[in-house]
């Protein structure tokens, strides 16, 4: 009785003196990112719908990711959109506005400075002037104009070797979903009727016709005319 309680009594010291096991680190997850800093619902809520969130968490464990860098913009930031914004937009342009946030590789601060503009992103080439994404830095102050609005990187949210995420003021809206839907219309010419190297309306067709009127007459009248001196000939 005595030896088990001692084997019993050995075992448990053992097992209590043992180290805990280290809990492995999980992988870069951006919306848990987003949830620790706060202040970034609204855009959790499409990253989620549109399932970026996914594709962002899938590029950023994948071994051949260049890394990711992406702007956070506030709850504050969607508030001041136009009532019904998002609402009016389809499914695939809630994707694009998404990934419009998102550049395909890892940007610190310093690098802002000596950038290309304008950005690729993931919505798309900024050189075909639908995703134009173009990036100004003054000493500490980093500025993005889009072609629609105009946003300030207010600070660093979180940074590692595989993701940096930024805080901006403006939700960032793409050209191609928010720019002018079409060109002016060109002002019309002086007097606004007549176009330039057209010929006057009502003139020159009707002109046109009458010429061609007078000839016919005058042939029918020749033509007869001399039907009747032929004729006069035979009497």
């Amino acid at each position: 009785m005595s030896s088990n309680l001692f084997i019993f009594f050995l075992v448990m010291v053992t097992t209590n003196g043992q180290a805990p096991v280290p809990t492995p680190s999980g992988p870069t997850n951006i919306t848990a990112v987003l949830e620790k800093a706060g202040q970034y619902t609204m855009f959790i809520r499409l990253l989620k719908s549109t399932q970026a969130a996914d594709q962002i968490n899938t590029q950023l464990n994948s071994s051949s990711s260049q890394g990711l860098t992406v702007f956070a913009p506030t709850d504050n930031a969607f508030s001041s959109l136009k009532s019904g914004t998002l609402n009016s937009l389809s499914d695939q342009q809630k994707v694009q506005l998404v990934q419009f946030h998102v550049l395909p590789t890892l940007l610190t601060m310093p690098q802002f400075q000596t950038v290309s503009n304008p950005l690729r992103t993931q919505a798309g080439d900024g050189q075909n002037g639908k995703f134009p994404l173009n990036i100004t830095s003054s000493g500490n102050q980093v500025n993005i104009t889009t072609g629609v609005v105009s946003a300030t990187v207010a600070n660093s949210v979180y940074s590692d070797k595989q993701l940096a995420v930024y805080q901006v003021d403006q939700v960032l809206l793409p050209l191609a979903m928010f720019g002018s839907s079409s060109a002016p219309a060109p002002a019309p010419e002086k007097g606004g009727l007549v176009s330039k190297g057209s010929a006057p309306s009502g003139d020159d067709g009707a002109g046109s016709t009458d010429s061609s009127d007078t000839v016919r007459i005058r042939y029918w009248l020749i033509s007869t005319m001399a039907s009747i001196a032929a004729a006069s000939l035979w009497i």
